[in-house]
Order: C-alpha cells, then sequence, then structure tokens
C-alpha cells in the first residue's frame, strides 16, 4: 500500500520538547538501563520501563 504525503505523523515531538535553542526530555529515563520510561495514569499512576520492567509508582497527595 504506498504512503500519502503528508500522512506521516512526528512520533518524536511527543518525547522532546524544543525551549530556544535547547532539546529538553519530556518523559524520565530509566535509573536502571537508561531508556525512556512511559508514563501511566490508570489504573494506578506510575513511571514504567518497557525495556527492563523497572517500575516506579507515584505517590498520592493527602494520603
Amino acid at each position: 500500500m504506498p504512503k500519502k504525503e503528508g500522512g506521516t505523523k512526528a512520533v518524536v515531538r511527543l518525547y522532546y520538547e524544543v525551549q530556544g535553542e535547547q532539546i529538553k526530555l519530556k518523559n524520565k529515563k530509566c535509573p536502571r538501563c537508561g531508556s525512556i520510561m512511559a508514563h501511566h495514569i490508570k489504573p494506578v499512576e506510575r513511571w514504567s520501563c518497557g525495556k527492563c520492567k523497572y517500575t516506579e509508582f507515584v505517590g498520592r497527595k493527602g494520603k
């Protein structure tokens, strides 16, 4: 199936933001392997690494 022109999405914009001349990573880096971690909200808010399965749970405020 041929690709449509202009139909490709830039996924990179989800992970990085440009501030002036600097590029900043939006998500955390895994302390164990160095990969970019995913932020999950449901069922429990957490940061998780898909490569090495490291997980950090986010504590709730007020408890």
